[in-house]
């Protein structure tokens, strides 16, 4: 019993241990239950702090990003700023260099400009000196040397030119002017031409003259060969003389010989055109305008020649052959004596500056056929390319029996002209073993054929057509508004010719100083103001001579 008992007491204590060891567990398991919800907790806690942290740290690192890149942006800005800074420092640097240089340069172009002022003076001062000891040459140029159509006992002025330089002279007392006039028309390269130059001095060394009387020299032949390959076919015959003027009277007499060779020596008469010039020579002036020209004064002791009138027809107006019948009716009527026909082909030059239509020429070449008489056309004024054609023959298309070829032929450096012929009126001037009755001292001048040679070789090789429709189209544009002033009669250009013809006559003397205060230098005469200028003149300088032009003809 006693043992039941005390098992039935262990049991219950063992009971009791274990309830009080389950309460402990349970307890226990409570604690770790609550301590895992609370390490749950933490865990979701620490969880939350790592993603806070690590988005902390994105944005951290976001900043640091942002801030690097400005960083690096701000690094790079006062980079460029320091460049900026170094270059405007270095420009700053050139430019003051630069302002420095300038202001020395400066400096040393006021000194020079105040010797050059203290030597102008003492230039003037001497030149002053030098015209007051020149006076008495100058007084012996008034009273004792003639200058052309002027009178000796109530000369025109005239201004003495120290040095002429392209298309500029240059007078004693400093004044330069633009040459509107190419030295009468035949200066058309310019002065003091280095490859003319050139030719000269050569030629100057080698032989300067020579007679060409039984002897004869390379310029010469070389100018024949040249003067044949440019002038139209039939012209094969050259004859070298010494002036436009002389150049007409071989042609003149070599009309008349012709017809003496061939058997009819009645023939020697010769027919032109009222307002034409030919030259002041005996037989030149014959066949001038025998009223209005320059030599009315010899008419009693001068042949007495046939004039048609003059050509009326402008080459922009439509053709009539009205325009001819006078001069048809007189070599209709008297070719049985006419040597000759004598005309400036489509520009009548001295004789007013007329241009008339090609197709007269034409018709004058077709009745001189047809009546059996020489045709000699004198482009001594319009010969190597003045009017836009190399000969103003081409514009009609036609090709004289004899031609008169002079002033341009050197460019204004040497006196030298030529005739040529056919060979049919050559073979009948020499006819029965005759000679050619005619022969200057300076035919053939050894100096001016070389110069011809280069002059020429010059001419072809430049773009002178070119130069010359630029100055006719200047011409035309220029000086055409002149046209509506009540003092001026008419305007009319063609080729490098430009021509102002007023209604009264100018005074020469006024409007030349008018003409130089403007500083151009042009020779009017009757009632023509008119400027034939080098071909090589630039645009700025044929602004400024039809400027002066339209200054000098405003005032009028």
């Amino acid at each position: 019993m006693a043992s039941v008992k005390n098992s039935s007491t262990k049991s219950r204590k063992r009971v009791v241990e274990l309830q009080a060891a389950i309460k402990k567990a349970e307890k226990s398991a409570a604690k770790a239950t609550k301590a895992a919800i609370q390490a749950s907790r933490s865990a979701t806690k620490a969880k939350k702090a790592r993603h806070e942290a690590i988005d902390a740290i994105k944005e951290m690192r976001s900043e640091n990003r942002d801030t690097r890149e400005k960083l690096e942006k701000y690094a790079k800005q006062r980079a460029k700023d320091a460049l900026r800074k170094k270059d405007a420092i270095k420009k700053a640097k050139k430019a003051l260099k630069k302002k420095l240089k300038k202001q020395a340069e400066a400096d040393k172009t006021k000194v020079k400009a105040k010797k050059k002022v203290v030597k102008t003076r003492r230039a003037r001062n001497r030149a002053i000196f030098a015209m007051q000891l020149d006076q008495a040459k100058r007084d012996f140029d008034r009273d004792h040397l003639w200058h052309p159509y002027t009178s000796l006992t109530r000369p025109l002025p005239v201004y003495p030119v120290s040095s002429a330089d392209g298309v500029m002279l240059t007078f004693d007392d400093g004044r330069q002017v633009i040459d509107g006039m190419a030295s009468w028309w035949c200066v058309i390269h310019g002065y003091n031409h280095p490859q003319l130059n050139q030719a000269a001095k050569q030629q100057i060394d080698a032989m300067s003259h020579v007679m060409f009387g039984g002897l004869t020299h390379q310029p010469a032949i070389e100018l024949g060969q040249k003067l044949v390959a440019m002038t139209a076919e039939p012209l094969e015959h050259v004859f070298l003389a010494d002036s436009g003027s002389i150049s007409v009277e071989v042609a003149l007499k070599m009309a008349l010989q012709y017809w003496q060779g061939v058997g009819k020596p009645a023939k020697q008469r010769f027919l032109t055109v009222r307002g034409g010039y030919h030259g002041d020579t005996f037989g030149a002036m014959s066949v001038c305008d025998p009223v209005g020209g320059m030599h009315q004064l010899f008419q009693g002791m001068l042949p007495q020649q046939l004039f048609a009138p003059r050509p009326d027809i402008a080459p922009d107006q439509p053709w009539s052959d009205d325009a001819i019948s006078g001069f048809a009716e007189l070599i209709d009527k008297h070719s049985h004596e006419i040597a000759a026909v004598i005309l400036e082909p489509i520009v009548q030059g001295t004789g007013g500056m007329r241009f008339y239509h090609p197709d007269y020429l034409r018709k004058v070449r077709e009745l001189c056929d047809q009546h059996n008489v020489l045709l000699i056309l004198d482009e001594i004024a319009t010969g190597f390319g003045r009017t836009g054609k190399l000969f103003a023959y081409e514009h009609a298309d036609v090709v004289p029996d004899i031609l008169c070829v002079g002033k341009a032929i050197t460019g204004g450096y040497m006196t030298l002209a030529a005739t040529m012929t056919t060979d049919k009126v050559a073979k009948g001037v020499c006819s029965d073993d005759m000679v050619f009755m005619h022969g200057p001292t300076f035919m053939s001048n050894p100096l001016a054929c070389a110069v011809a040679n280069a002059s020429i070789e010059l001419l072809l090789e430049s773009p002178w057509q070119n130069r010359v429709q630029l100055i006719e189209s200047h011409f035309s544009n220029a000086l055409e508004p002149l046209r509506t002033l009540d003092a001026v009669a008419d305007v009319r250009s063609l080729g490098a010719i430009g021509v102002v013809e007023m209604k009264e006559s100018l005074n020469v003397s006024v409007v030349q100083e008018a003409l130089i205060g403007e500083g151009v230098w042009l020779r009017p005469f009757g009632k023509l103001l008119y400027a034939m200028p080098p071909y090589v003149m630039k645009t700025e300088q044929l602004h400024k001579v039809t400027d002066a032009i339209s200054s000098v003809v405003n005032r009028l």
